[in-house]
């Protein structure tokens, strides 16, 4: 979305921002009235870029794949001397003082406080009803999708539908998660009245309806309600408005390496992406730097330093079948060092690609909802329900563009058949695994299928069933000794 990329800053500078020291501290930082801020359709949509800002931020968007990769078989953290906050996701001995587990926690619910002003502030504006309208609901989408992640992250957490005062944020509780999905799926269901696109540039990259849908649809699916799924996962499907980005040359996967194109953001293909843009703004990410191999130089990557981080773990490179295109292109088993022409064993991520504008300012997007995703989710739901044949046609659609062909070549080389119901569970989870690697779904498509503690063992990993979720943040439960800590239990090492 342009305008949040031009107006981050100014909401930085205008808006009246939260501290992150505390979730609910919400001491301004200015001393701008908000009684005169909130006047004008202007100074509105600032506040709602304010909230869609938060998802550039490094707790919620930036370190996603240390909440979500790590955890699961695909990838593994670095580990430096003594620093193991990124082990400890990777071998299940979380600390209620892990830094990555305050900062997602601070800055969701920082986006949410965000969100959750903006909705009170419309509700009471004389701003144009349709625009009023639009930003409500935008509004609803933000605070669904953060309450949604802290959910799977945390299972029962504070449920926030108002901004609160500081006295009242030490009274606040945690919600059972039935309450907190209930909220959310109210909140995607009127979401859902969004827009389905924007005819404005500056719009584009912001929550349409067929947003609010798949997300719904994901929701639904989490919570092992298939049939809800299937019926919203299906209008975005006959929506119309999305599509698989064909192959153009054959035997190769280049539809599928276009949707990663950095300067291609929010094509066909795209549903809901974190926007990043590079050149010196401080609106770039970074996982281009991230991901490369440490102490390869500029033999993987062009400008800046190397992170060695979120490296895919023994076995990645073989869970794709002989044939498929996008192992090569989502991850590599070293590089050619360019001084001495050698070969450097070194598996590393490279899904990500762009030549950065300086260490960590690149140009790529964070894919949170896209199309593949979609039709592998509601084939998931077609299993459930029985219809074995049509599951694995929409299974095939993404398999066939992996390995060089069109998607609908019904008959393709690459076709799965229909088999039992079983055998295509197995065969969906292995292809969202092998489509969506490295973008934040494994863990947890382990963990509502209940496969995680099957499936972590069998790759080596001491886990139980308490570590499904991670411990609240210590800094909360010291500000607030209401909010009760998770069981998380660590196995013996």
């Amino acid at each position: 979305m342009k305008k949040i990329i031009k107006l981050g800053n100014i909401v930085f500078i205008f808006l009246i921002l939260y501290s992150c020291s505390d979730f609910l501290d919400l001491a301004p930082k200015n001393m701008l009235s908000e009684e005169v801020f909130y006047e004008t359709p202007e100074q509105i949509d600032y506040a709602l870029t304010g909230a869609y800002s938060i998802l550039r931020s490094n707790g919620v968007t930036k370190n996603w794949y240390i909440l979500t990769e790590i955890p699961s078989d695909n990838t593994y953290g670095v580990l430096s001397g003594t620093v193991t906050d990124r082990d400890e996701f990777d071998k299940f001995y979380l600390r209620s003082l892990n830094p990555y587990l305050s900062a997602f926690w601070n800055d969701a619910y920082s986006g949410i406080n965000r969100a959750n002003k903006v909705i009170e502030e419309l509700s009471g504006s004389d701003i144009d009803e349709s625009l009023k309208s639009r930003y409500t609901l935008e509004a609803k989408f933000l605070r669904a999708f953060l309450h949604f992640n802290l959910v799977r992250i945390f299972d029962d957490i504070p449920l926030m539908t108002k901004t609160v005062t500081i006295p009242e944020s030490y009274e606040v509780i945690r919600s059972d998660k039935n309450k907190v999905y209930t909220q959310i799926i109210a909140d995607l269901t009127d979401a859902s009245a969004l827009p389905k696109s924007y005819a404005s540039q500056e719009d584009i990259g912001r929550a349409t309806s067929g947003a609010a849908k798949a997300l719904l649809g994901k929701v639904y699916l989490t919570m092992g309600d298939y049939p809800n799924a299937a019926i919203h996962l299906k209008e975005v499907i006959t929506s119309n408005q999305y599509s698989l980005i064909e192959n153009s040359t054959p035997g190769t996967c280049d539809g599928f390496e276009k949707y990663f194109d950095p300067d291609n953001h929010n094509n066909q293909e795209a549903i809901f992406e974190a926007q990043f843009k590079k050149g010196g703004f401080g609106t770039g990410s970074g996982w281009v730097n991230t991901f490369a191999p440490g102490a390869s130089g500029d033999n993987v990557v062009a400008v800046g330093g190397n992170g060695d981080d979120n490296i895919p773990e023994e076995g990645m490179w073989e869970s794709w079948d002989e044939g498929d295109y996008r192992r090569d292109f989502s991850m590599a088993l070293g590089y050619t060092n360019k001084t001495t022409d050698n070969w450097v064993s070194a598996r590393h991520v490279r899904k990500y690609r762009d030549i950065p504008y300086d260490n960590g300012d690149s140009n790529n997007n964070w894919p949170f909802l896209r199309y593949a995703d979609v039709l592998l989710m509601y084939a998931e739901c077609l299993i459930q329900s029985g219809d074995f044949s049509e599951a694995a046609e929409y299974i095939n659609k993404t398999r066939r563009r992996g390995f060089g062909y069109q998607s609908s070549e019904v008959g393709s080389p690459a076709d799965i058949s229909a088999s039992g119901k079983d055998q295509l569970l197995l065969a969906v989870e292995k292809e969202r695994r092998n489509e969506l690697a490295f973008e934040g779904h494994r863990w947890f498509d382990l963990v509502r299928t209940g496969r995680a503690l099957e499936v972590m063992t069998a790759n080596g990993k001491s886990l139980n069933e308490t570590n499904l979720i991670a411990p609240i943040p210590q800094n909360q439960i010291d500000a607030n000794p209401k909010l009760e800590q998770n069981d998380y239990r660590i196995e013996p090492r």
